[in-house]
């Protein structure tokens, strides 16, 4: 299984509860906020699709979901076609529609440090051990499709 630093459902809410508490401690909006919300929304839903979509193409394939598990398969249909990570994608599209549902710039401002843990602490750990398990199948498929978008 993949080395990853921090499980990532509890790197994404974590991050989401702490832009909760930073924004209600010091709101700053972004938007007016009947537009927020309908950025938030938008967000939000188009994210969580996609992040869906990719768990389905995971089980379609016979592998597992949760990186504390050992990945079956490389996987190279549905949204891993275009990107090698939609869950993570997913994930984060989700906290930026709930920081622009809130309205707040601490939540949006969190992205950032989400983006860098995710990407370091979870996204390379995983690629290495993938490299490792499927070899040139995987490095084919690395060399295909982007890491992100």
């Amino acid at each position: 299984r993949p080395d990853v630093l921090i499980f990532p459902p509890i790197l994404l809410g974590g991050t989401m509860l702490l832009g909760f508490v930073l924004d209600w401690l010091h709101p700053i909006p972004l938007l007016p906020p009947v537009a927020a919300r309908i950025v938030g929304v938008t967000l939000f839903v188009l994210s969580g699709a996609l992040a869906f979509s990719a768990q389905r193409a995971l089980r379609r394939a016979g592998t597992n979901v949760s990186p504390h598990q050992p990945t079956l398969a490389v996987v190279t249909g549905g949204p891993y076609r275009r990107t090698r990570n939609p869950i993570y994608l997913g994930g984060l599209g989700v906290s930026l529609g709930v920081a622009f549902f809130i309205n707040g710039l601490a939540p949006l401002l969190l992205i950032v440090p989400l983006f860098a843990l995710l990407h370091w602490g979870v996204v390379l750990r995983e690629e290495r051990y993938l490299g490792a398990k499927f070899g040139e199948a995987y490095r084919e498929y690395q060399a295909q499709v982007r890491r992100w978008l």
